[in-house]
Order: C-alpha cells, then sequence, then structure tokens
C-alpha cells in the first residue's frame, strides 16, 4: 500500500474568498475609474472647471501635463486592480505570505494617501481655481469614490491574511 508523506501530500488550496471580500475587490476597481476618467477628460481639452490659464500654468496642459495626467490614470487603475489577486485563485505572482505584506502596506499607503486627497481637496488653493461651483461639484463626485479604497482594501487585505493563516496553522 501506498503512504502519502509530506512530501507526496498535494498542498491544500486555501478557502476561497468570502464573496464579500470579492465584491469589494471589484468596488476598489470601479472606485477608480470616474477620478480617472475626469483627468483623461481634463488631458484631452473637454472643459472641467479650470479656465486655460490655469490648465497652462498649474498643469502643463497642453504638454507634459498630459502624459503626467493620463498616466497618473493608467497608474491609479493598475493600483486599484491589484485587490482582485487577493480574491482570485487563478494566478499569483507571488506566495501568500509575501502577498499579505505587500497588501498590508498597499492598505497603509492608501490610507495616507486618502488623506492628502481630503487635504488637498479643502485647500483654498484647489478650490481657487475651480471656475464654478458646478466645477466644484462635478469634481468632488468624481473623486469621492476614491475614499471608499482605503477601508475596502484594508477588509480584503485583512480577509486575505485571515484565509492564508488558517491554511498555514492547519
Amino acid at each position: 500500500m501506498y503512504a502519502m508523506t509530506t512530501a507526496t501530500a498535494p498542498l491544500t488550496a486555501s478557502a476561497p474568498a468570502p464573496v464579500w471580500a470579492r465584491r469589494a475587490a471589484h468596488a476598489i476597481a470601479l472606485c477608480a475609474v470616474p477620478s480617472g476618467l475626469w483627468r483623461i477628460a481634463m488631458a484631452s481639452g473637454v472643459y472641467v472647471g479650470y479656465s486655460d490659464q490655469v490648465l497652462r500654468d498649474v498643469f502643463g496642459i497642453p504638454g507634459w501635463g498630459i502624459a503626467y495626467v493620463v498616466g497618473l490614470s493608467v497608474l491609479a487603475e493598475l493600483a486599484a486592480l491589484f485587490p482582485l489577486l487577493l480574491v482570485s485563485d487563478r494566478w499569483r505572482p507571488l506566495r501568500p505570505p509575501a502577498l499579505a505584506a505587500l497588501a498590508w502596506a498597499a492598505s497603509g499607503v492608501l490610507v495616507l494617501v486618502a488623506l492628502w486627497q481630503l487635504v488637498v481637496a479643502f485647500t483654498v488653493e484647489s478650490q481657487t481655481y475651480m471656475s464654478s461651483g458646478t466645477a466644484q461639484t462635478v469634481w468632488g463626485l468624481a473623486f469621492a469614490p476614491l475614499f471608499a479604497i482605503p477601508v475596502l482594501m484594508t477588509a480584503v487585505t485583512w480577509s486575505y491574511a485571515r484565509r492564508h493563516r488558517a491554511r498555514g496553522q492547519a
């Protein structure tokens, strides 16, 4: 009879991510879309509430500012897709402990970024660039979903770490 040893035992798969964690990971990706579209509209020359002089002098649009604003939108969306790795069973570029450590670090950074966005949003200088209250409202609606990302990311990271810690103890 064949005896199964530790070397020949199949690796136990971690528990699948709970439905709420999967939904939260997808919500994170969607939360980055409105602000990204707003930035791309700004880079494309669509009126978003800034005068041509402000776009030129402050944001460098047209010019290098276009690459910066579009690049920022692409990077933000790629970062917002990262949590999908934590709930996916298909592809993992890192081992679970390394991915968990990276996810906790990302959660911390996202909390700091959200706090930084609040400071920027409520500074007098950033509000004086907008030409109207309507433009400020649209800007606020486009960037508001970003404030949900730190909470959602922390929840997804906690779920991932808990599932893989339970697997390591079993």
